[in-house]
């Protein structure tokens, strides 16, 4: 439930929104996706997470990065750090929990509603924290997906949870054919 006069802001945890979205077989439309929370409330930061891998010399991720910048989107990056595991295997690790957690909670006295775009179980302890500052906590993920994208403990925390699946006529486009570079893009960063 939205109120026309609340004061929003929109986390996005990048990688987790873009395993959700995938595992629904949609792509996220971001332009179509701020309209809409600017329709229901006042929209004052969309704030959108995540690693950026700075060694390659071409990152699939950046494109989006770009236009999420110059289109409204606050974007908070760091580098991602690479590594092989045990079984040799070229990974990539880039958790931002850390920077929504401590930007949500700066911005919890500008706003009446946050927004979080993130199943991930960790941030059940911040949405309990912004609501003692009497904030307003959505949470958007999937229990559509196989395994649930959300876990149960946020979604029960929260108080309001979004399908994201409910959003898709609202927010997705069709998925793209991956060209050979942009396979993975969000996917490989955890």
């Amino acid at each position: 439930m939205f109120y026309r006069d609340e004061r929003l802001a929109l986390f996005i945890d990048g990688s987790n929104l873009y395993a959700a979205a995938k595992a629904l077989g949609f792509d996220i439309d971001y332009k179509l996706l701020r309209q809409e929370f600017m329709q229901r409330g006042k929209l004052l930061r969309a704030y959108y997470y995540t690693a950026l891998l700075e060694n390659d010399d071409y990152s699939p991720i950046r494109p989006l990065v770009d236009w999420l910048h110059y289109n409204g989107f606050t974007m908070v990056t760091k580098p991602a750090k690479e590594f092989t595991d045990s079984q040799g295997r070229r990974k990539v690790k880039g958790n931002m929990d850390i920077e929504l957690t401590v930007d949500a909670m700066e911005t919890a006295e500008h706003v009446d509603h946050i927004v979080l775009f993130s199943g991930d179980g960790d941030f059940r302890p911040l949405v309990e924290a912004l609501q003692r500052r009497g904030c307003r906590v959505s949470v958007v993920s999937t229990i559509r997906s196989q395994p649930p994208m959300i876990a149960d403990d946020l979604r029960r925390q929260a108080d309001n949870f979004i399908e994201l699946e409910s959003l898709k006529d609202v927010i997705g486009r069709p998925p793209r054919e991956p060209r050979p570079m942009d396979d993975h893009a969000e996917e490989a960063v955890e």
